[in-house]
C-alpha cells in the first residue's frame, strides 16, 4: 500500500501543478488573447489527470477500500486548483493510519 501511497501523492502534486499552470494559461488566453499555452498545457494536464485517476482509484479502491464518496472526493480533486494539495494531506494521513493499524 505505501508504494501506492507514493505514486497517488506524486500524481496529485503533478496534477495540482500543472492545473495551476493551466489555470495561468486561462488568464492569458482570455486576458491577453493568447491561446498557446492553453493548447499546450492542456492536453498534458487531460493526460497527467487521467494516470492521477489511476494512481487514486488504485490506492482508493483496490488498496484502501474506501467508501464510494471519499474516493469521488479525491477524484475530482485533480479539476480544482489547490484542493488535489489539501487532499494530498488528508489522503496521507488516513492511509498511514490504515498501515499502522494492520501492522
Amino acid at each position: 500500500m505505501e508504494s501506492a501511497l507514493n505514486f497517488y501523492r506524486v500524481m496529485a502534486y503533478v496534477v495540482g501543478v500543472m492545473l495551476l499552470v493551466l489555470c495561468v494559461g486561462m488568464v492569458v488566453k482570455y486576458g491577453f488573447d493568447n491561446g498557446t499555452m492553453v493548447a499546450v498545457v492542456g492536453p498534458i494536464h487531460g493526460f497527467l489527470y487521467m494516470v492521477y485517476l489511476v494512481a487514486a482509484i488504485n490506492l482508493g479502491l483496490i488498496k484502501a477500500r474506501w467508501s464510494i464518496g471519499y474516493l469521488l472526493l479525491v477524484l475530482v480533486a485533480g479539476t480544482i486548483p489547490f484542493l488535489s494539495f489539501v487532499l494530498e494531506r488528508s489522503v496521507t494521513e488516513r492511509v498511514r493510519r490504515t498501515i499502522a493499524a494492520t501492522s
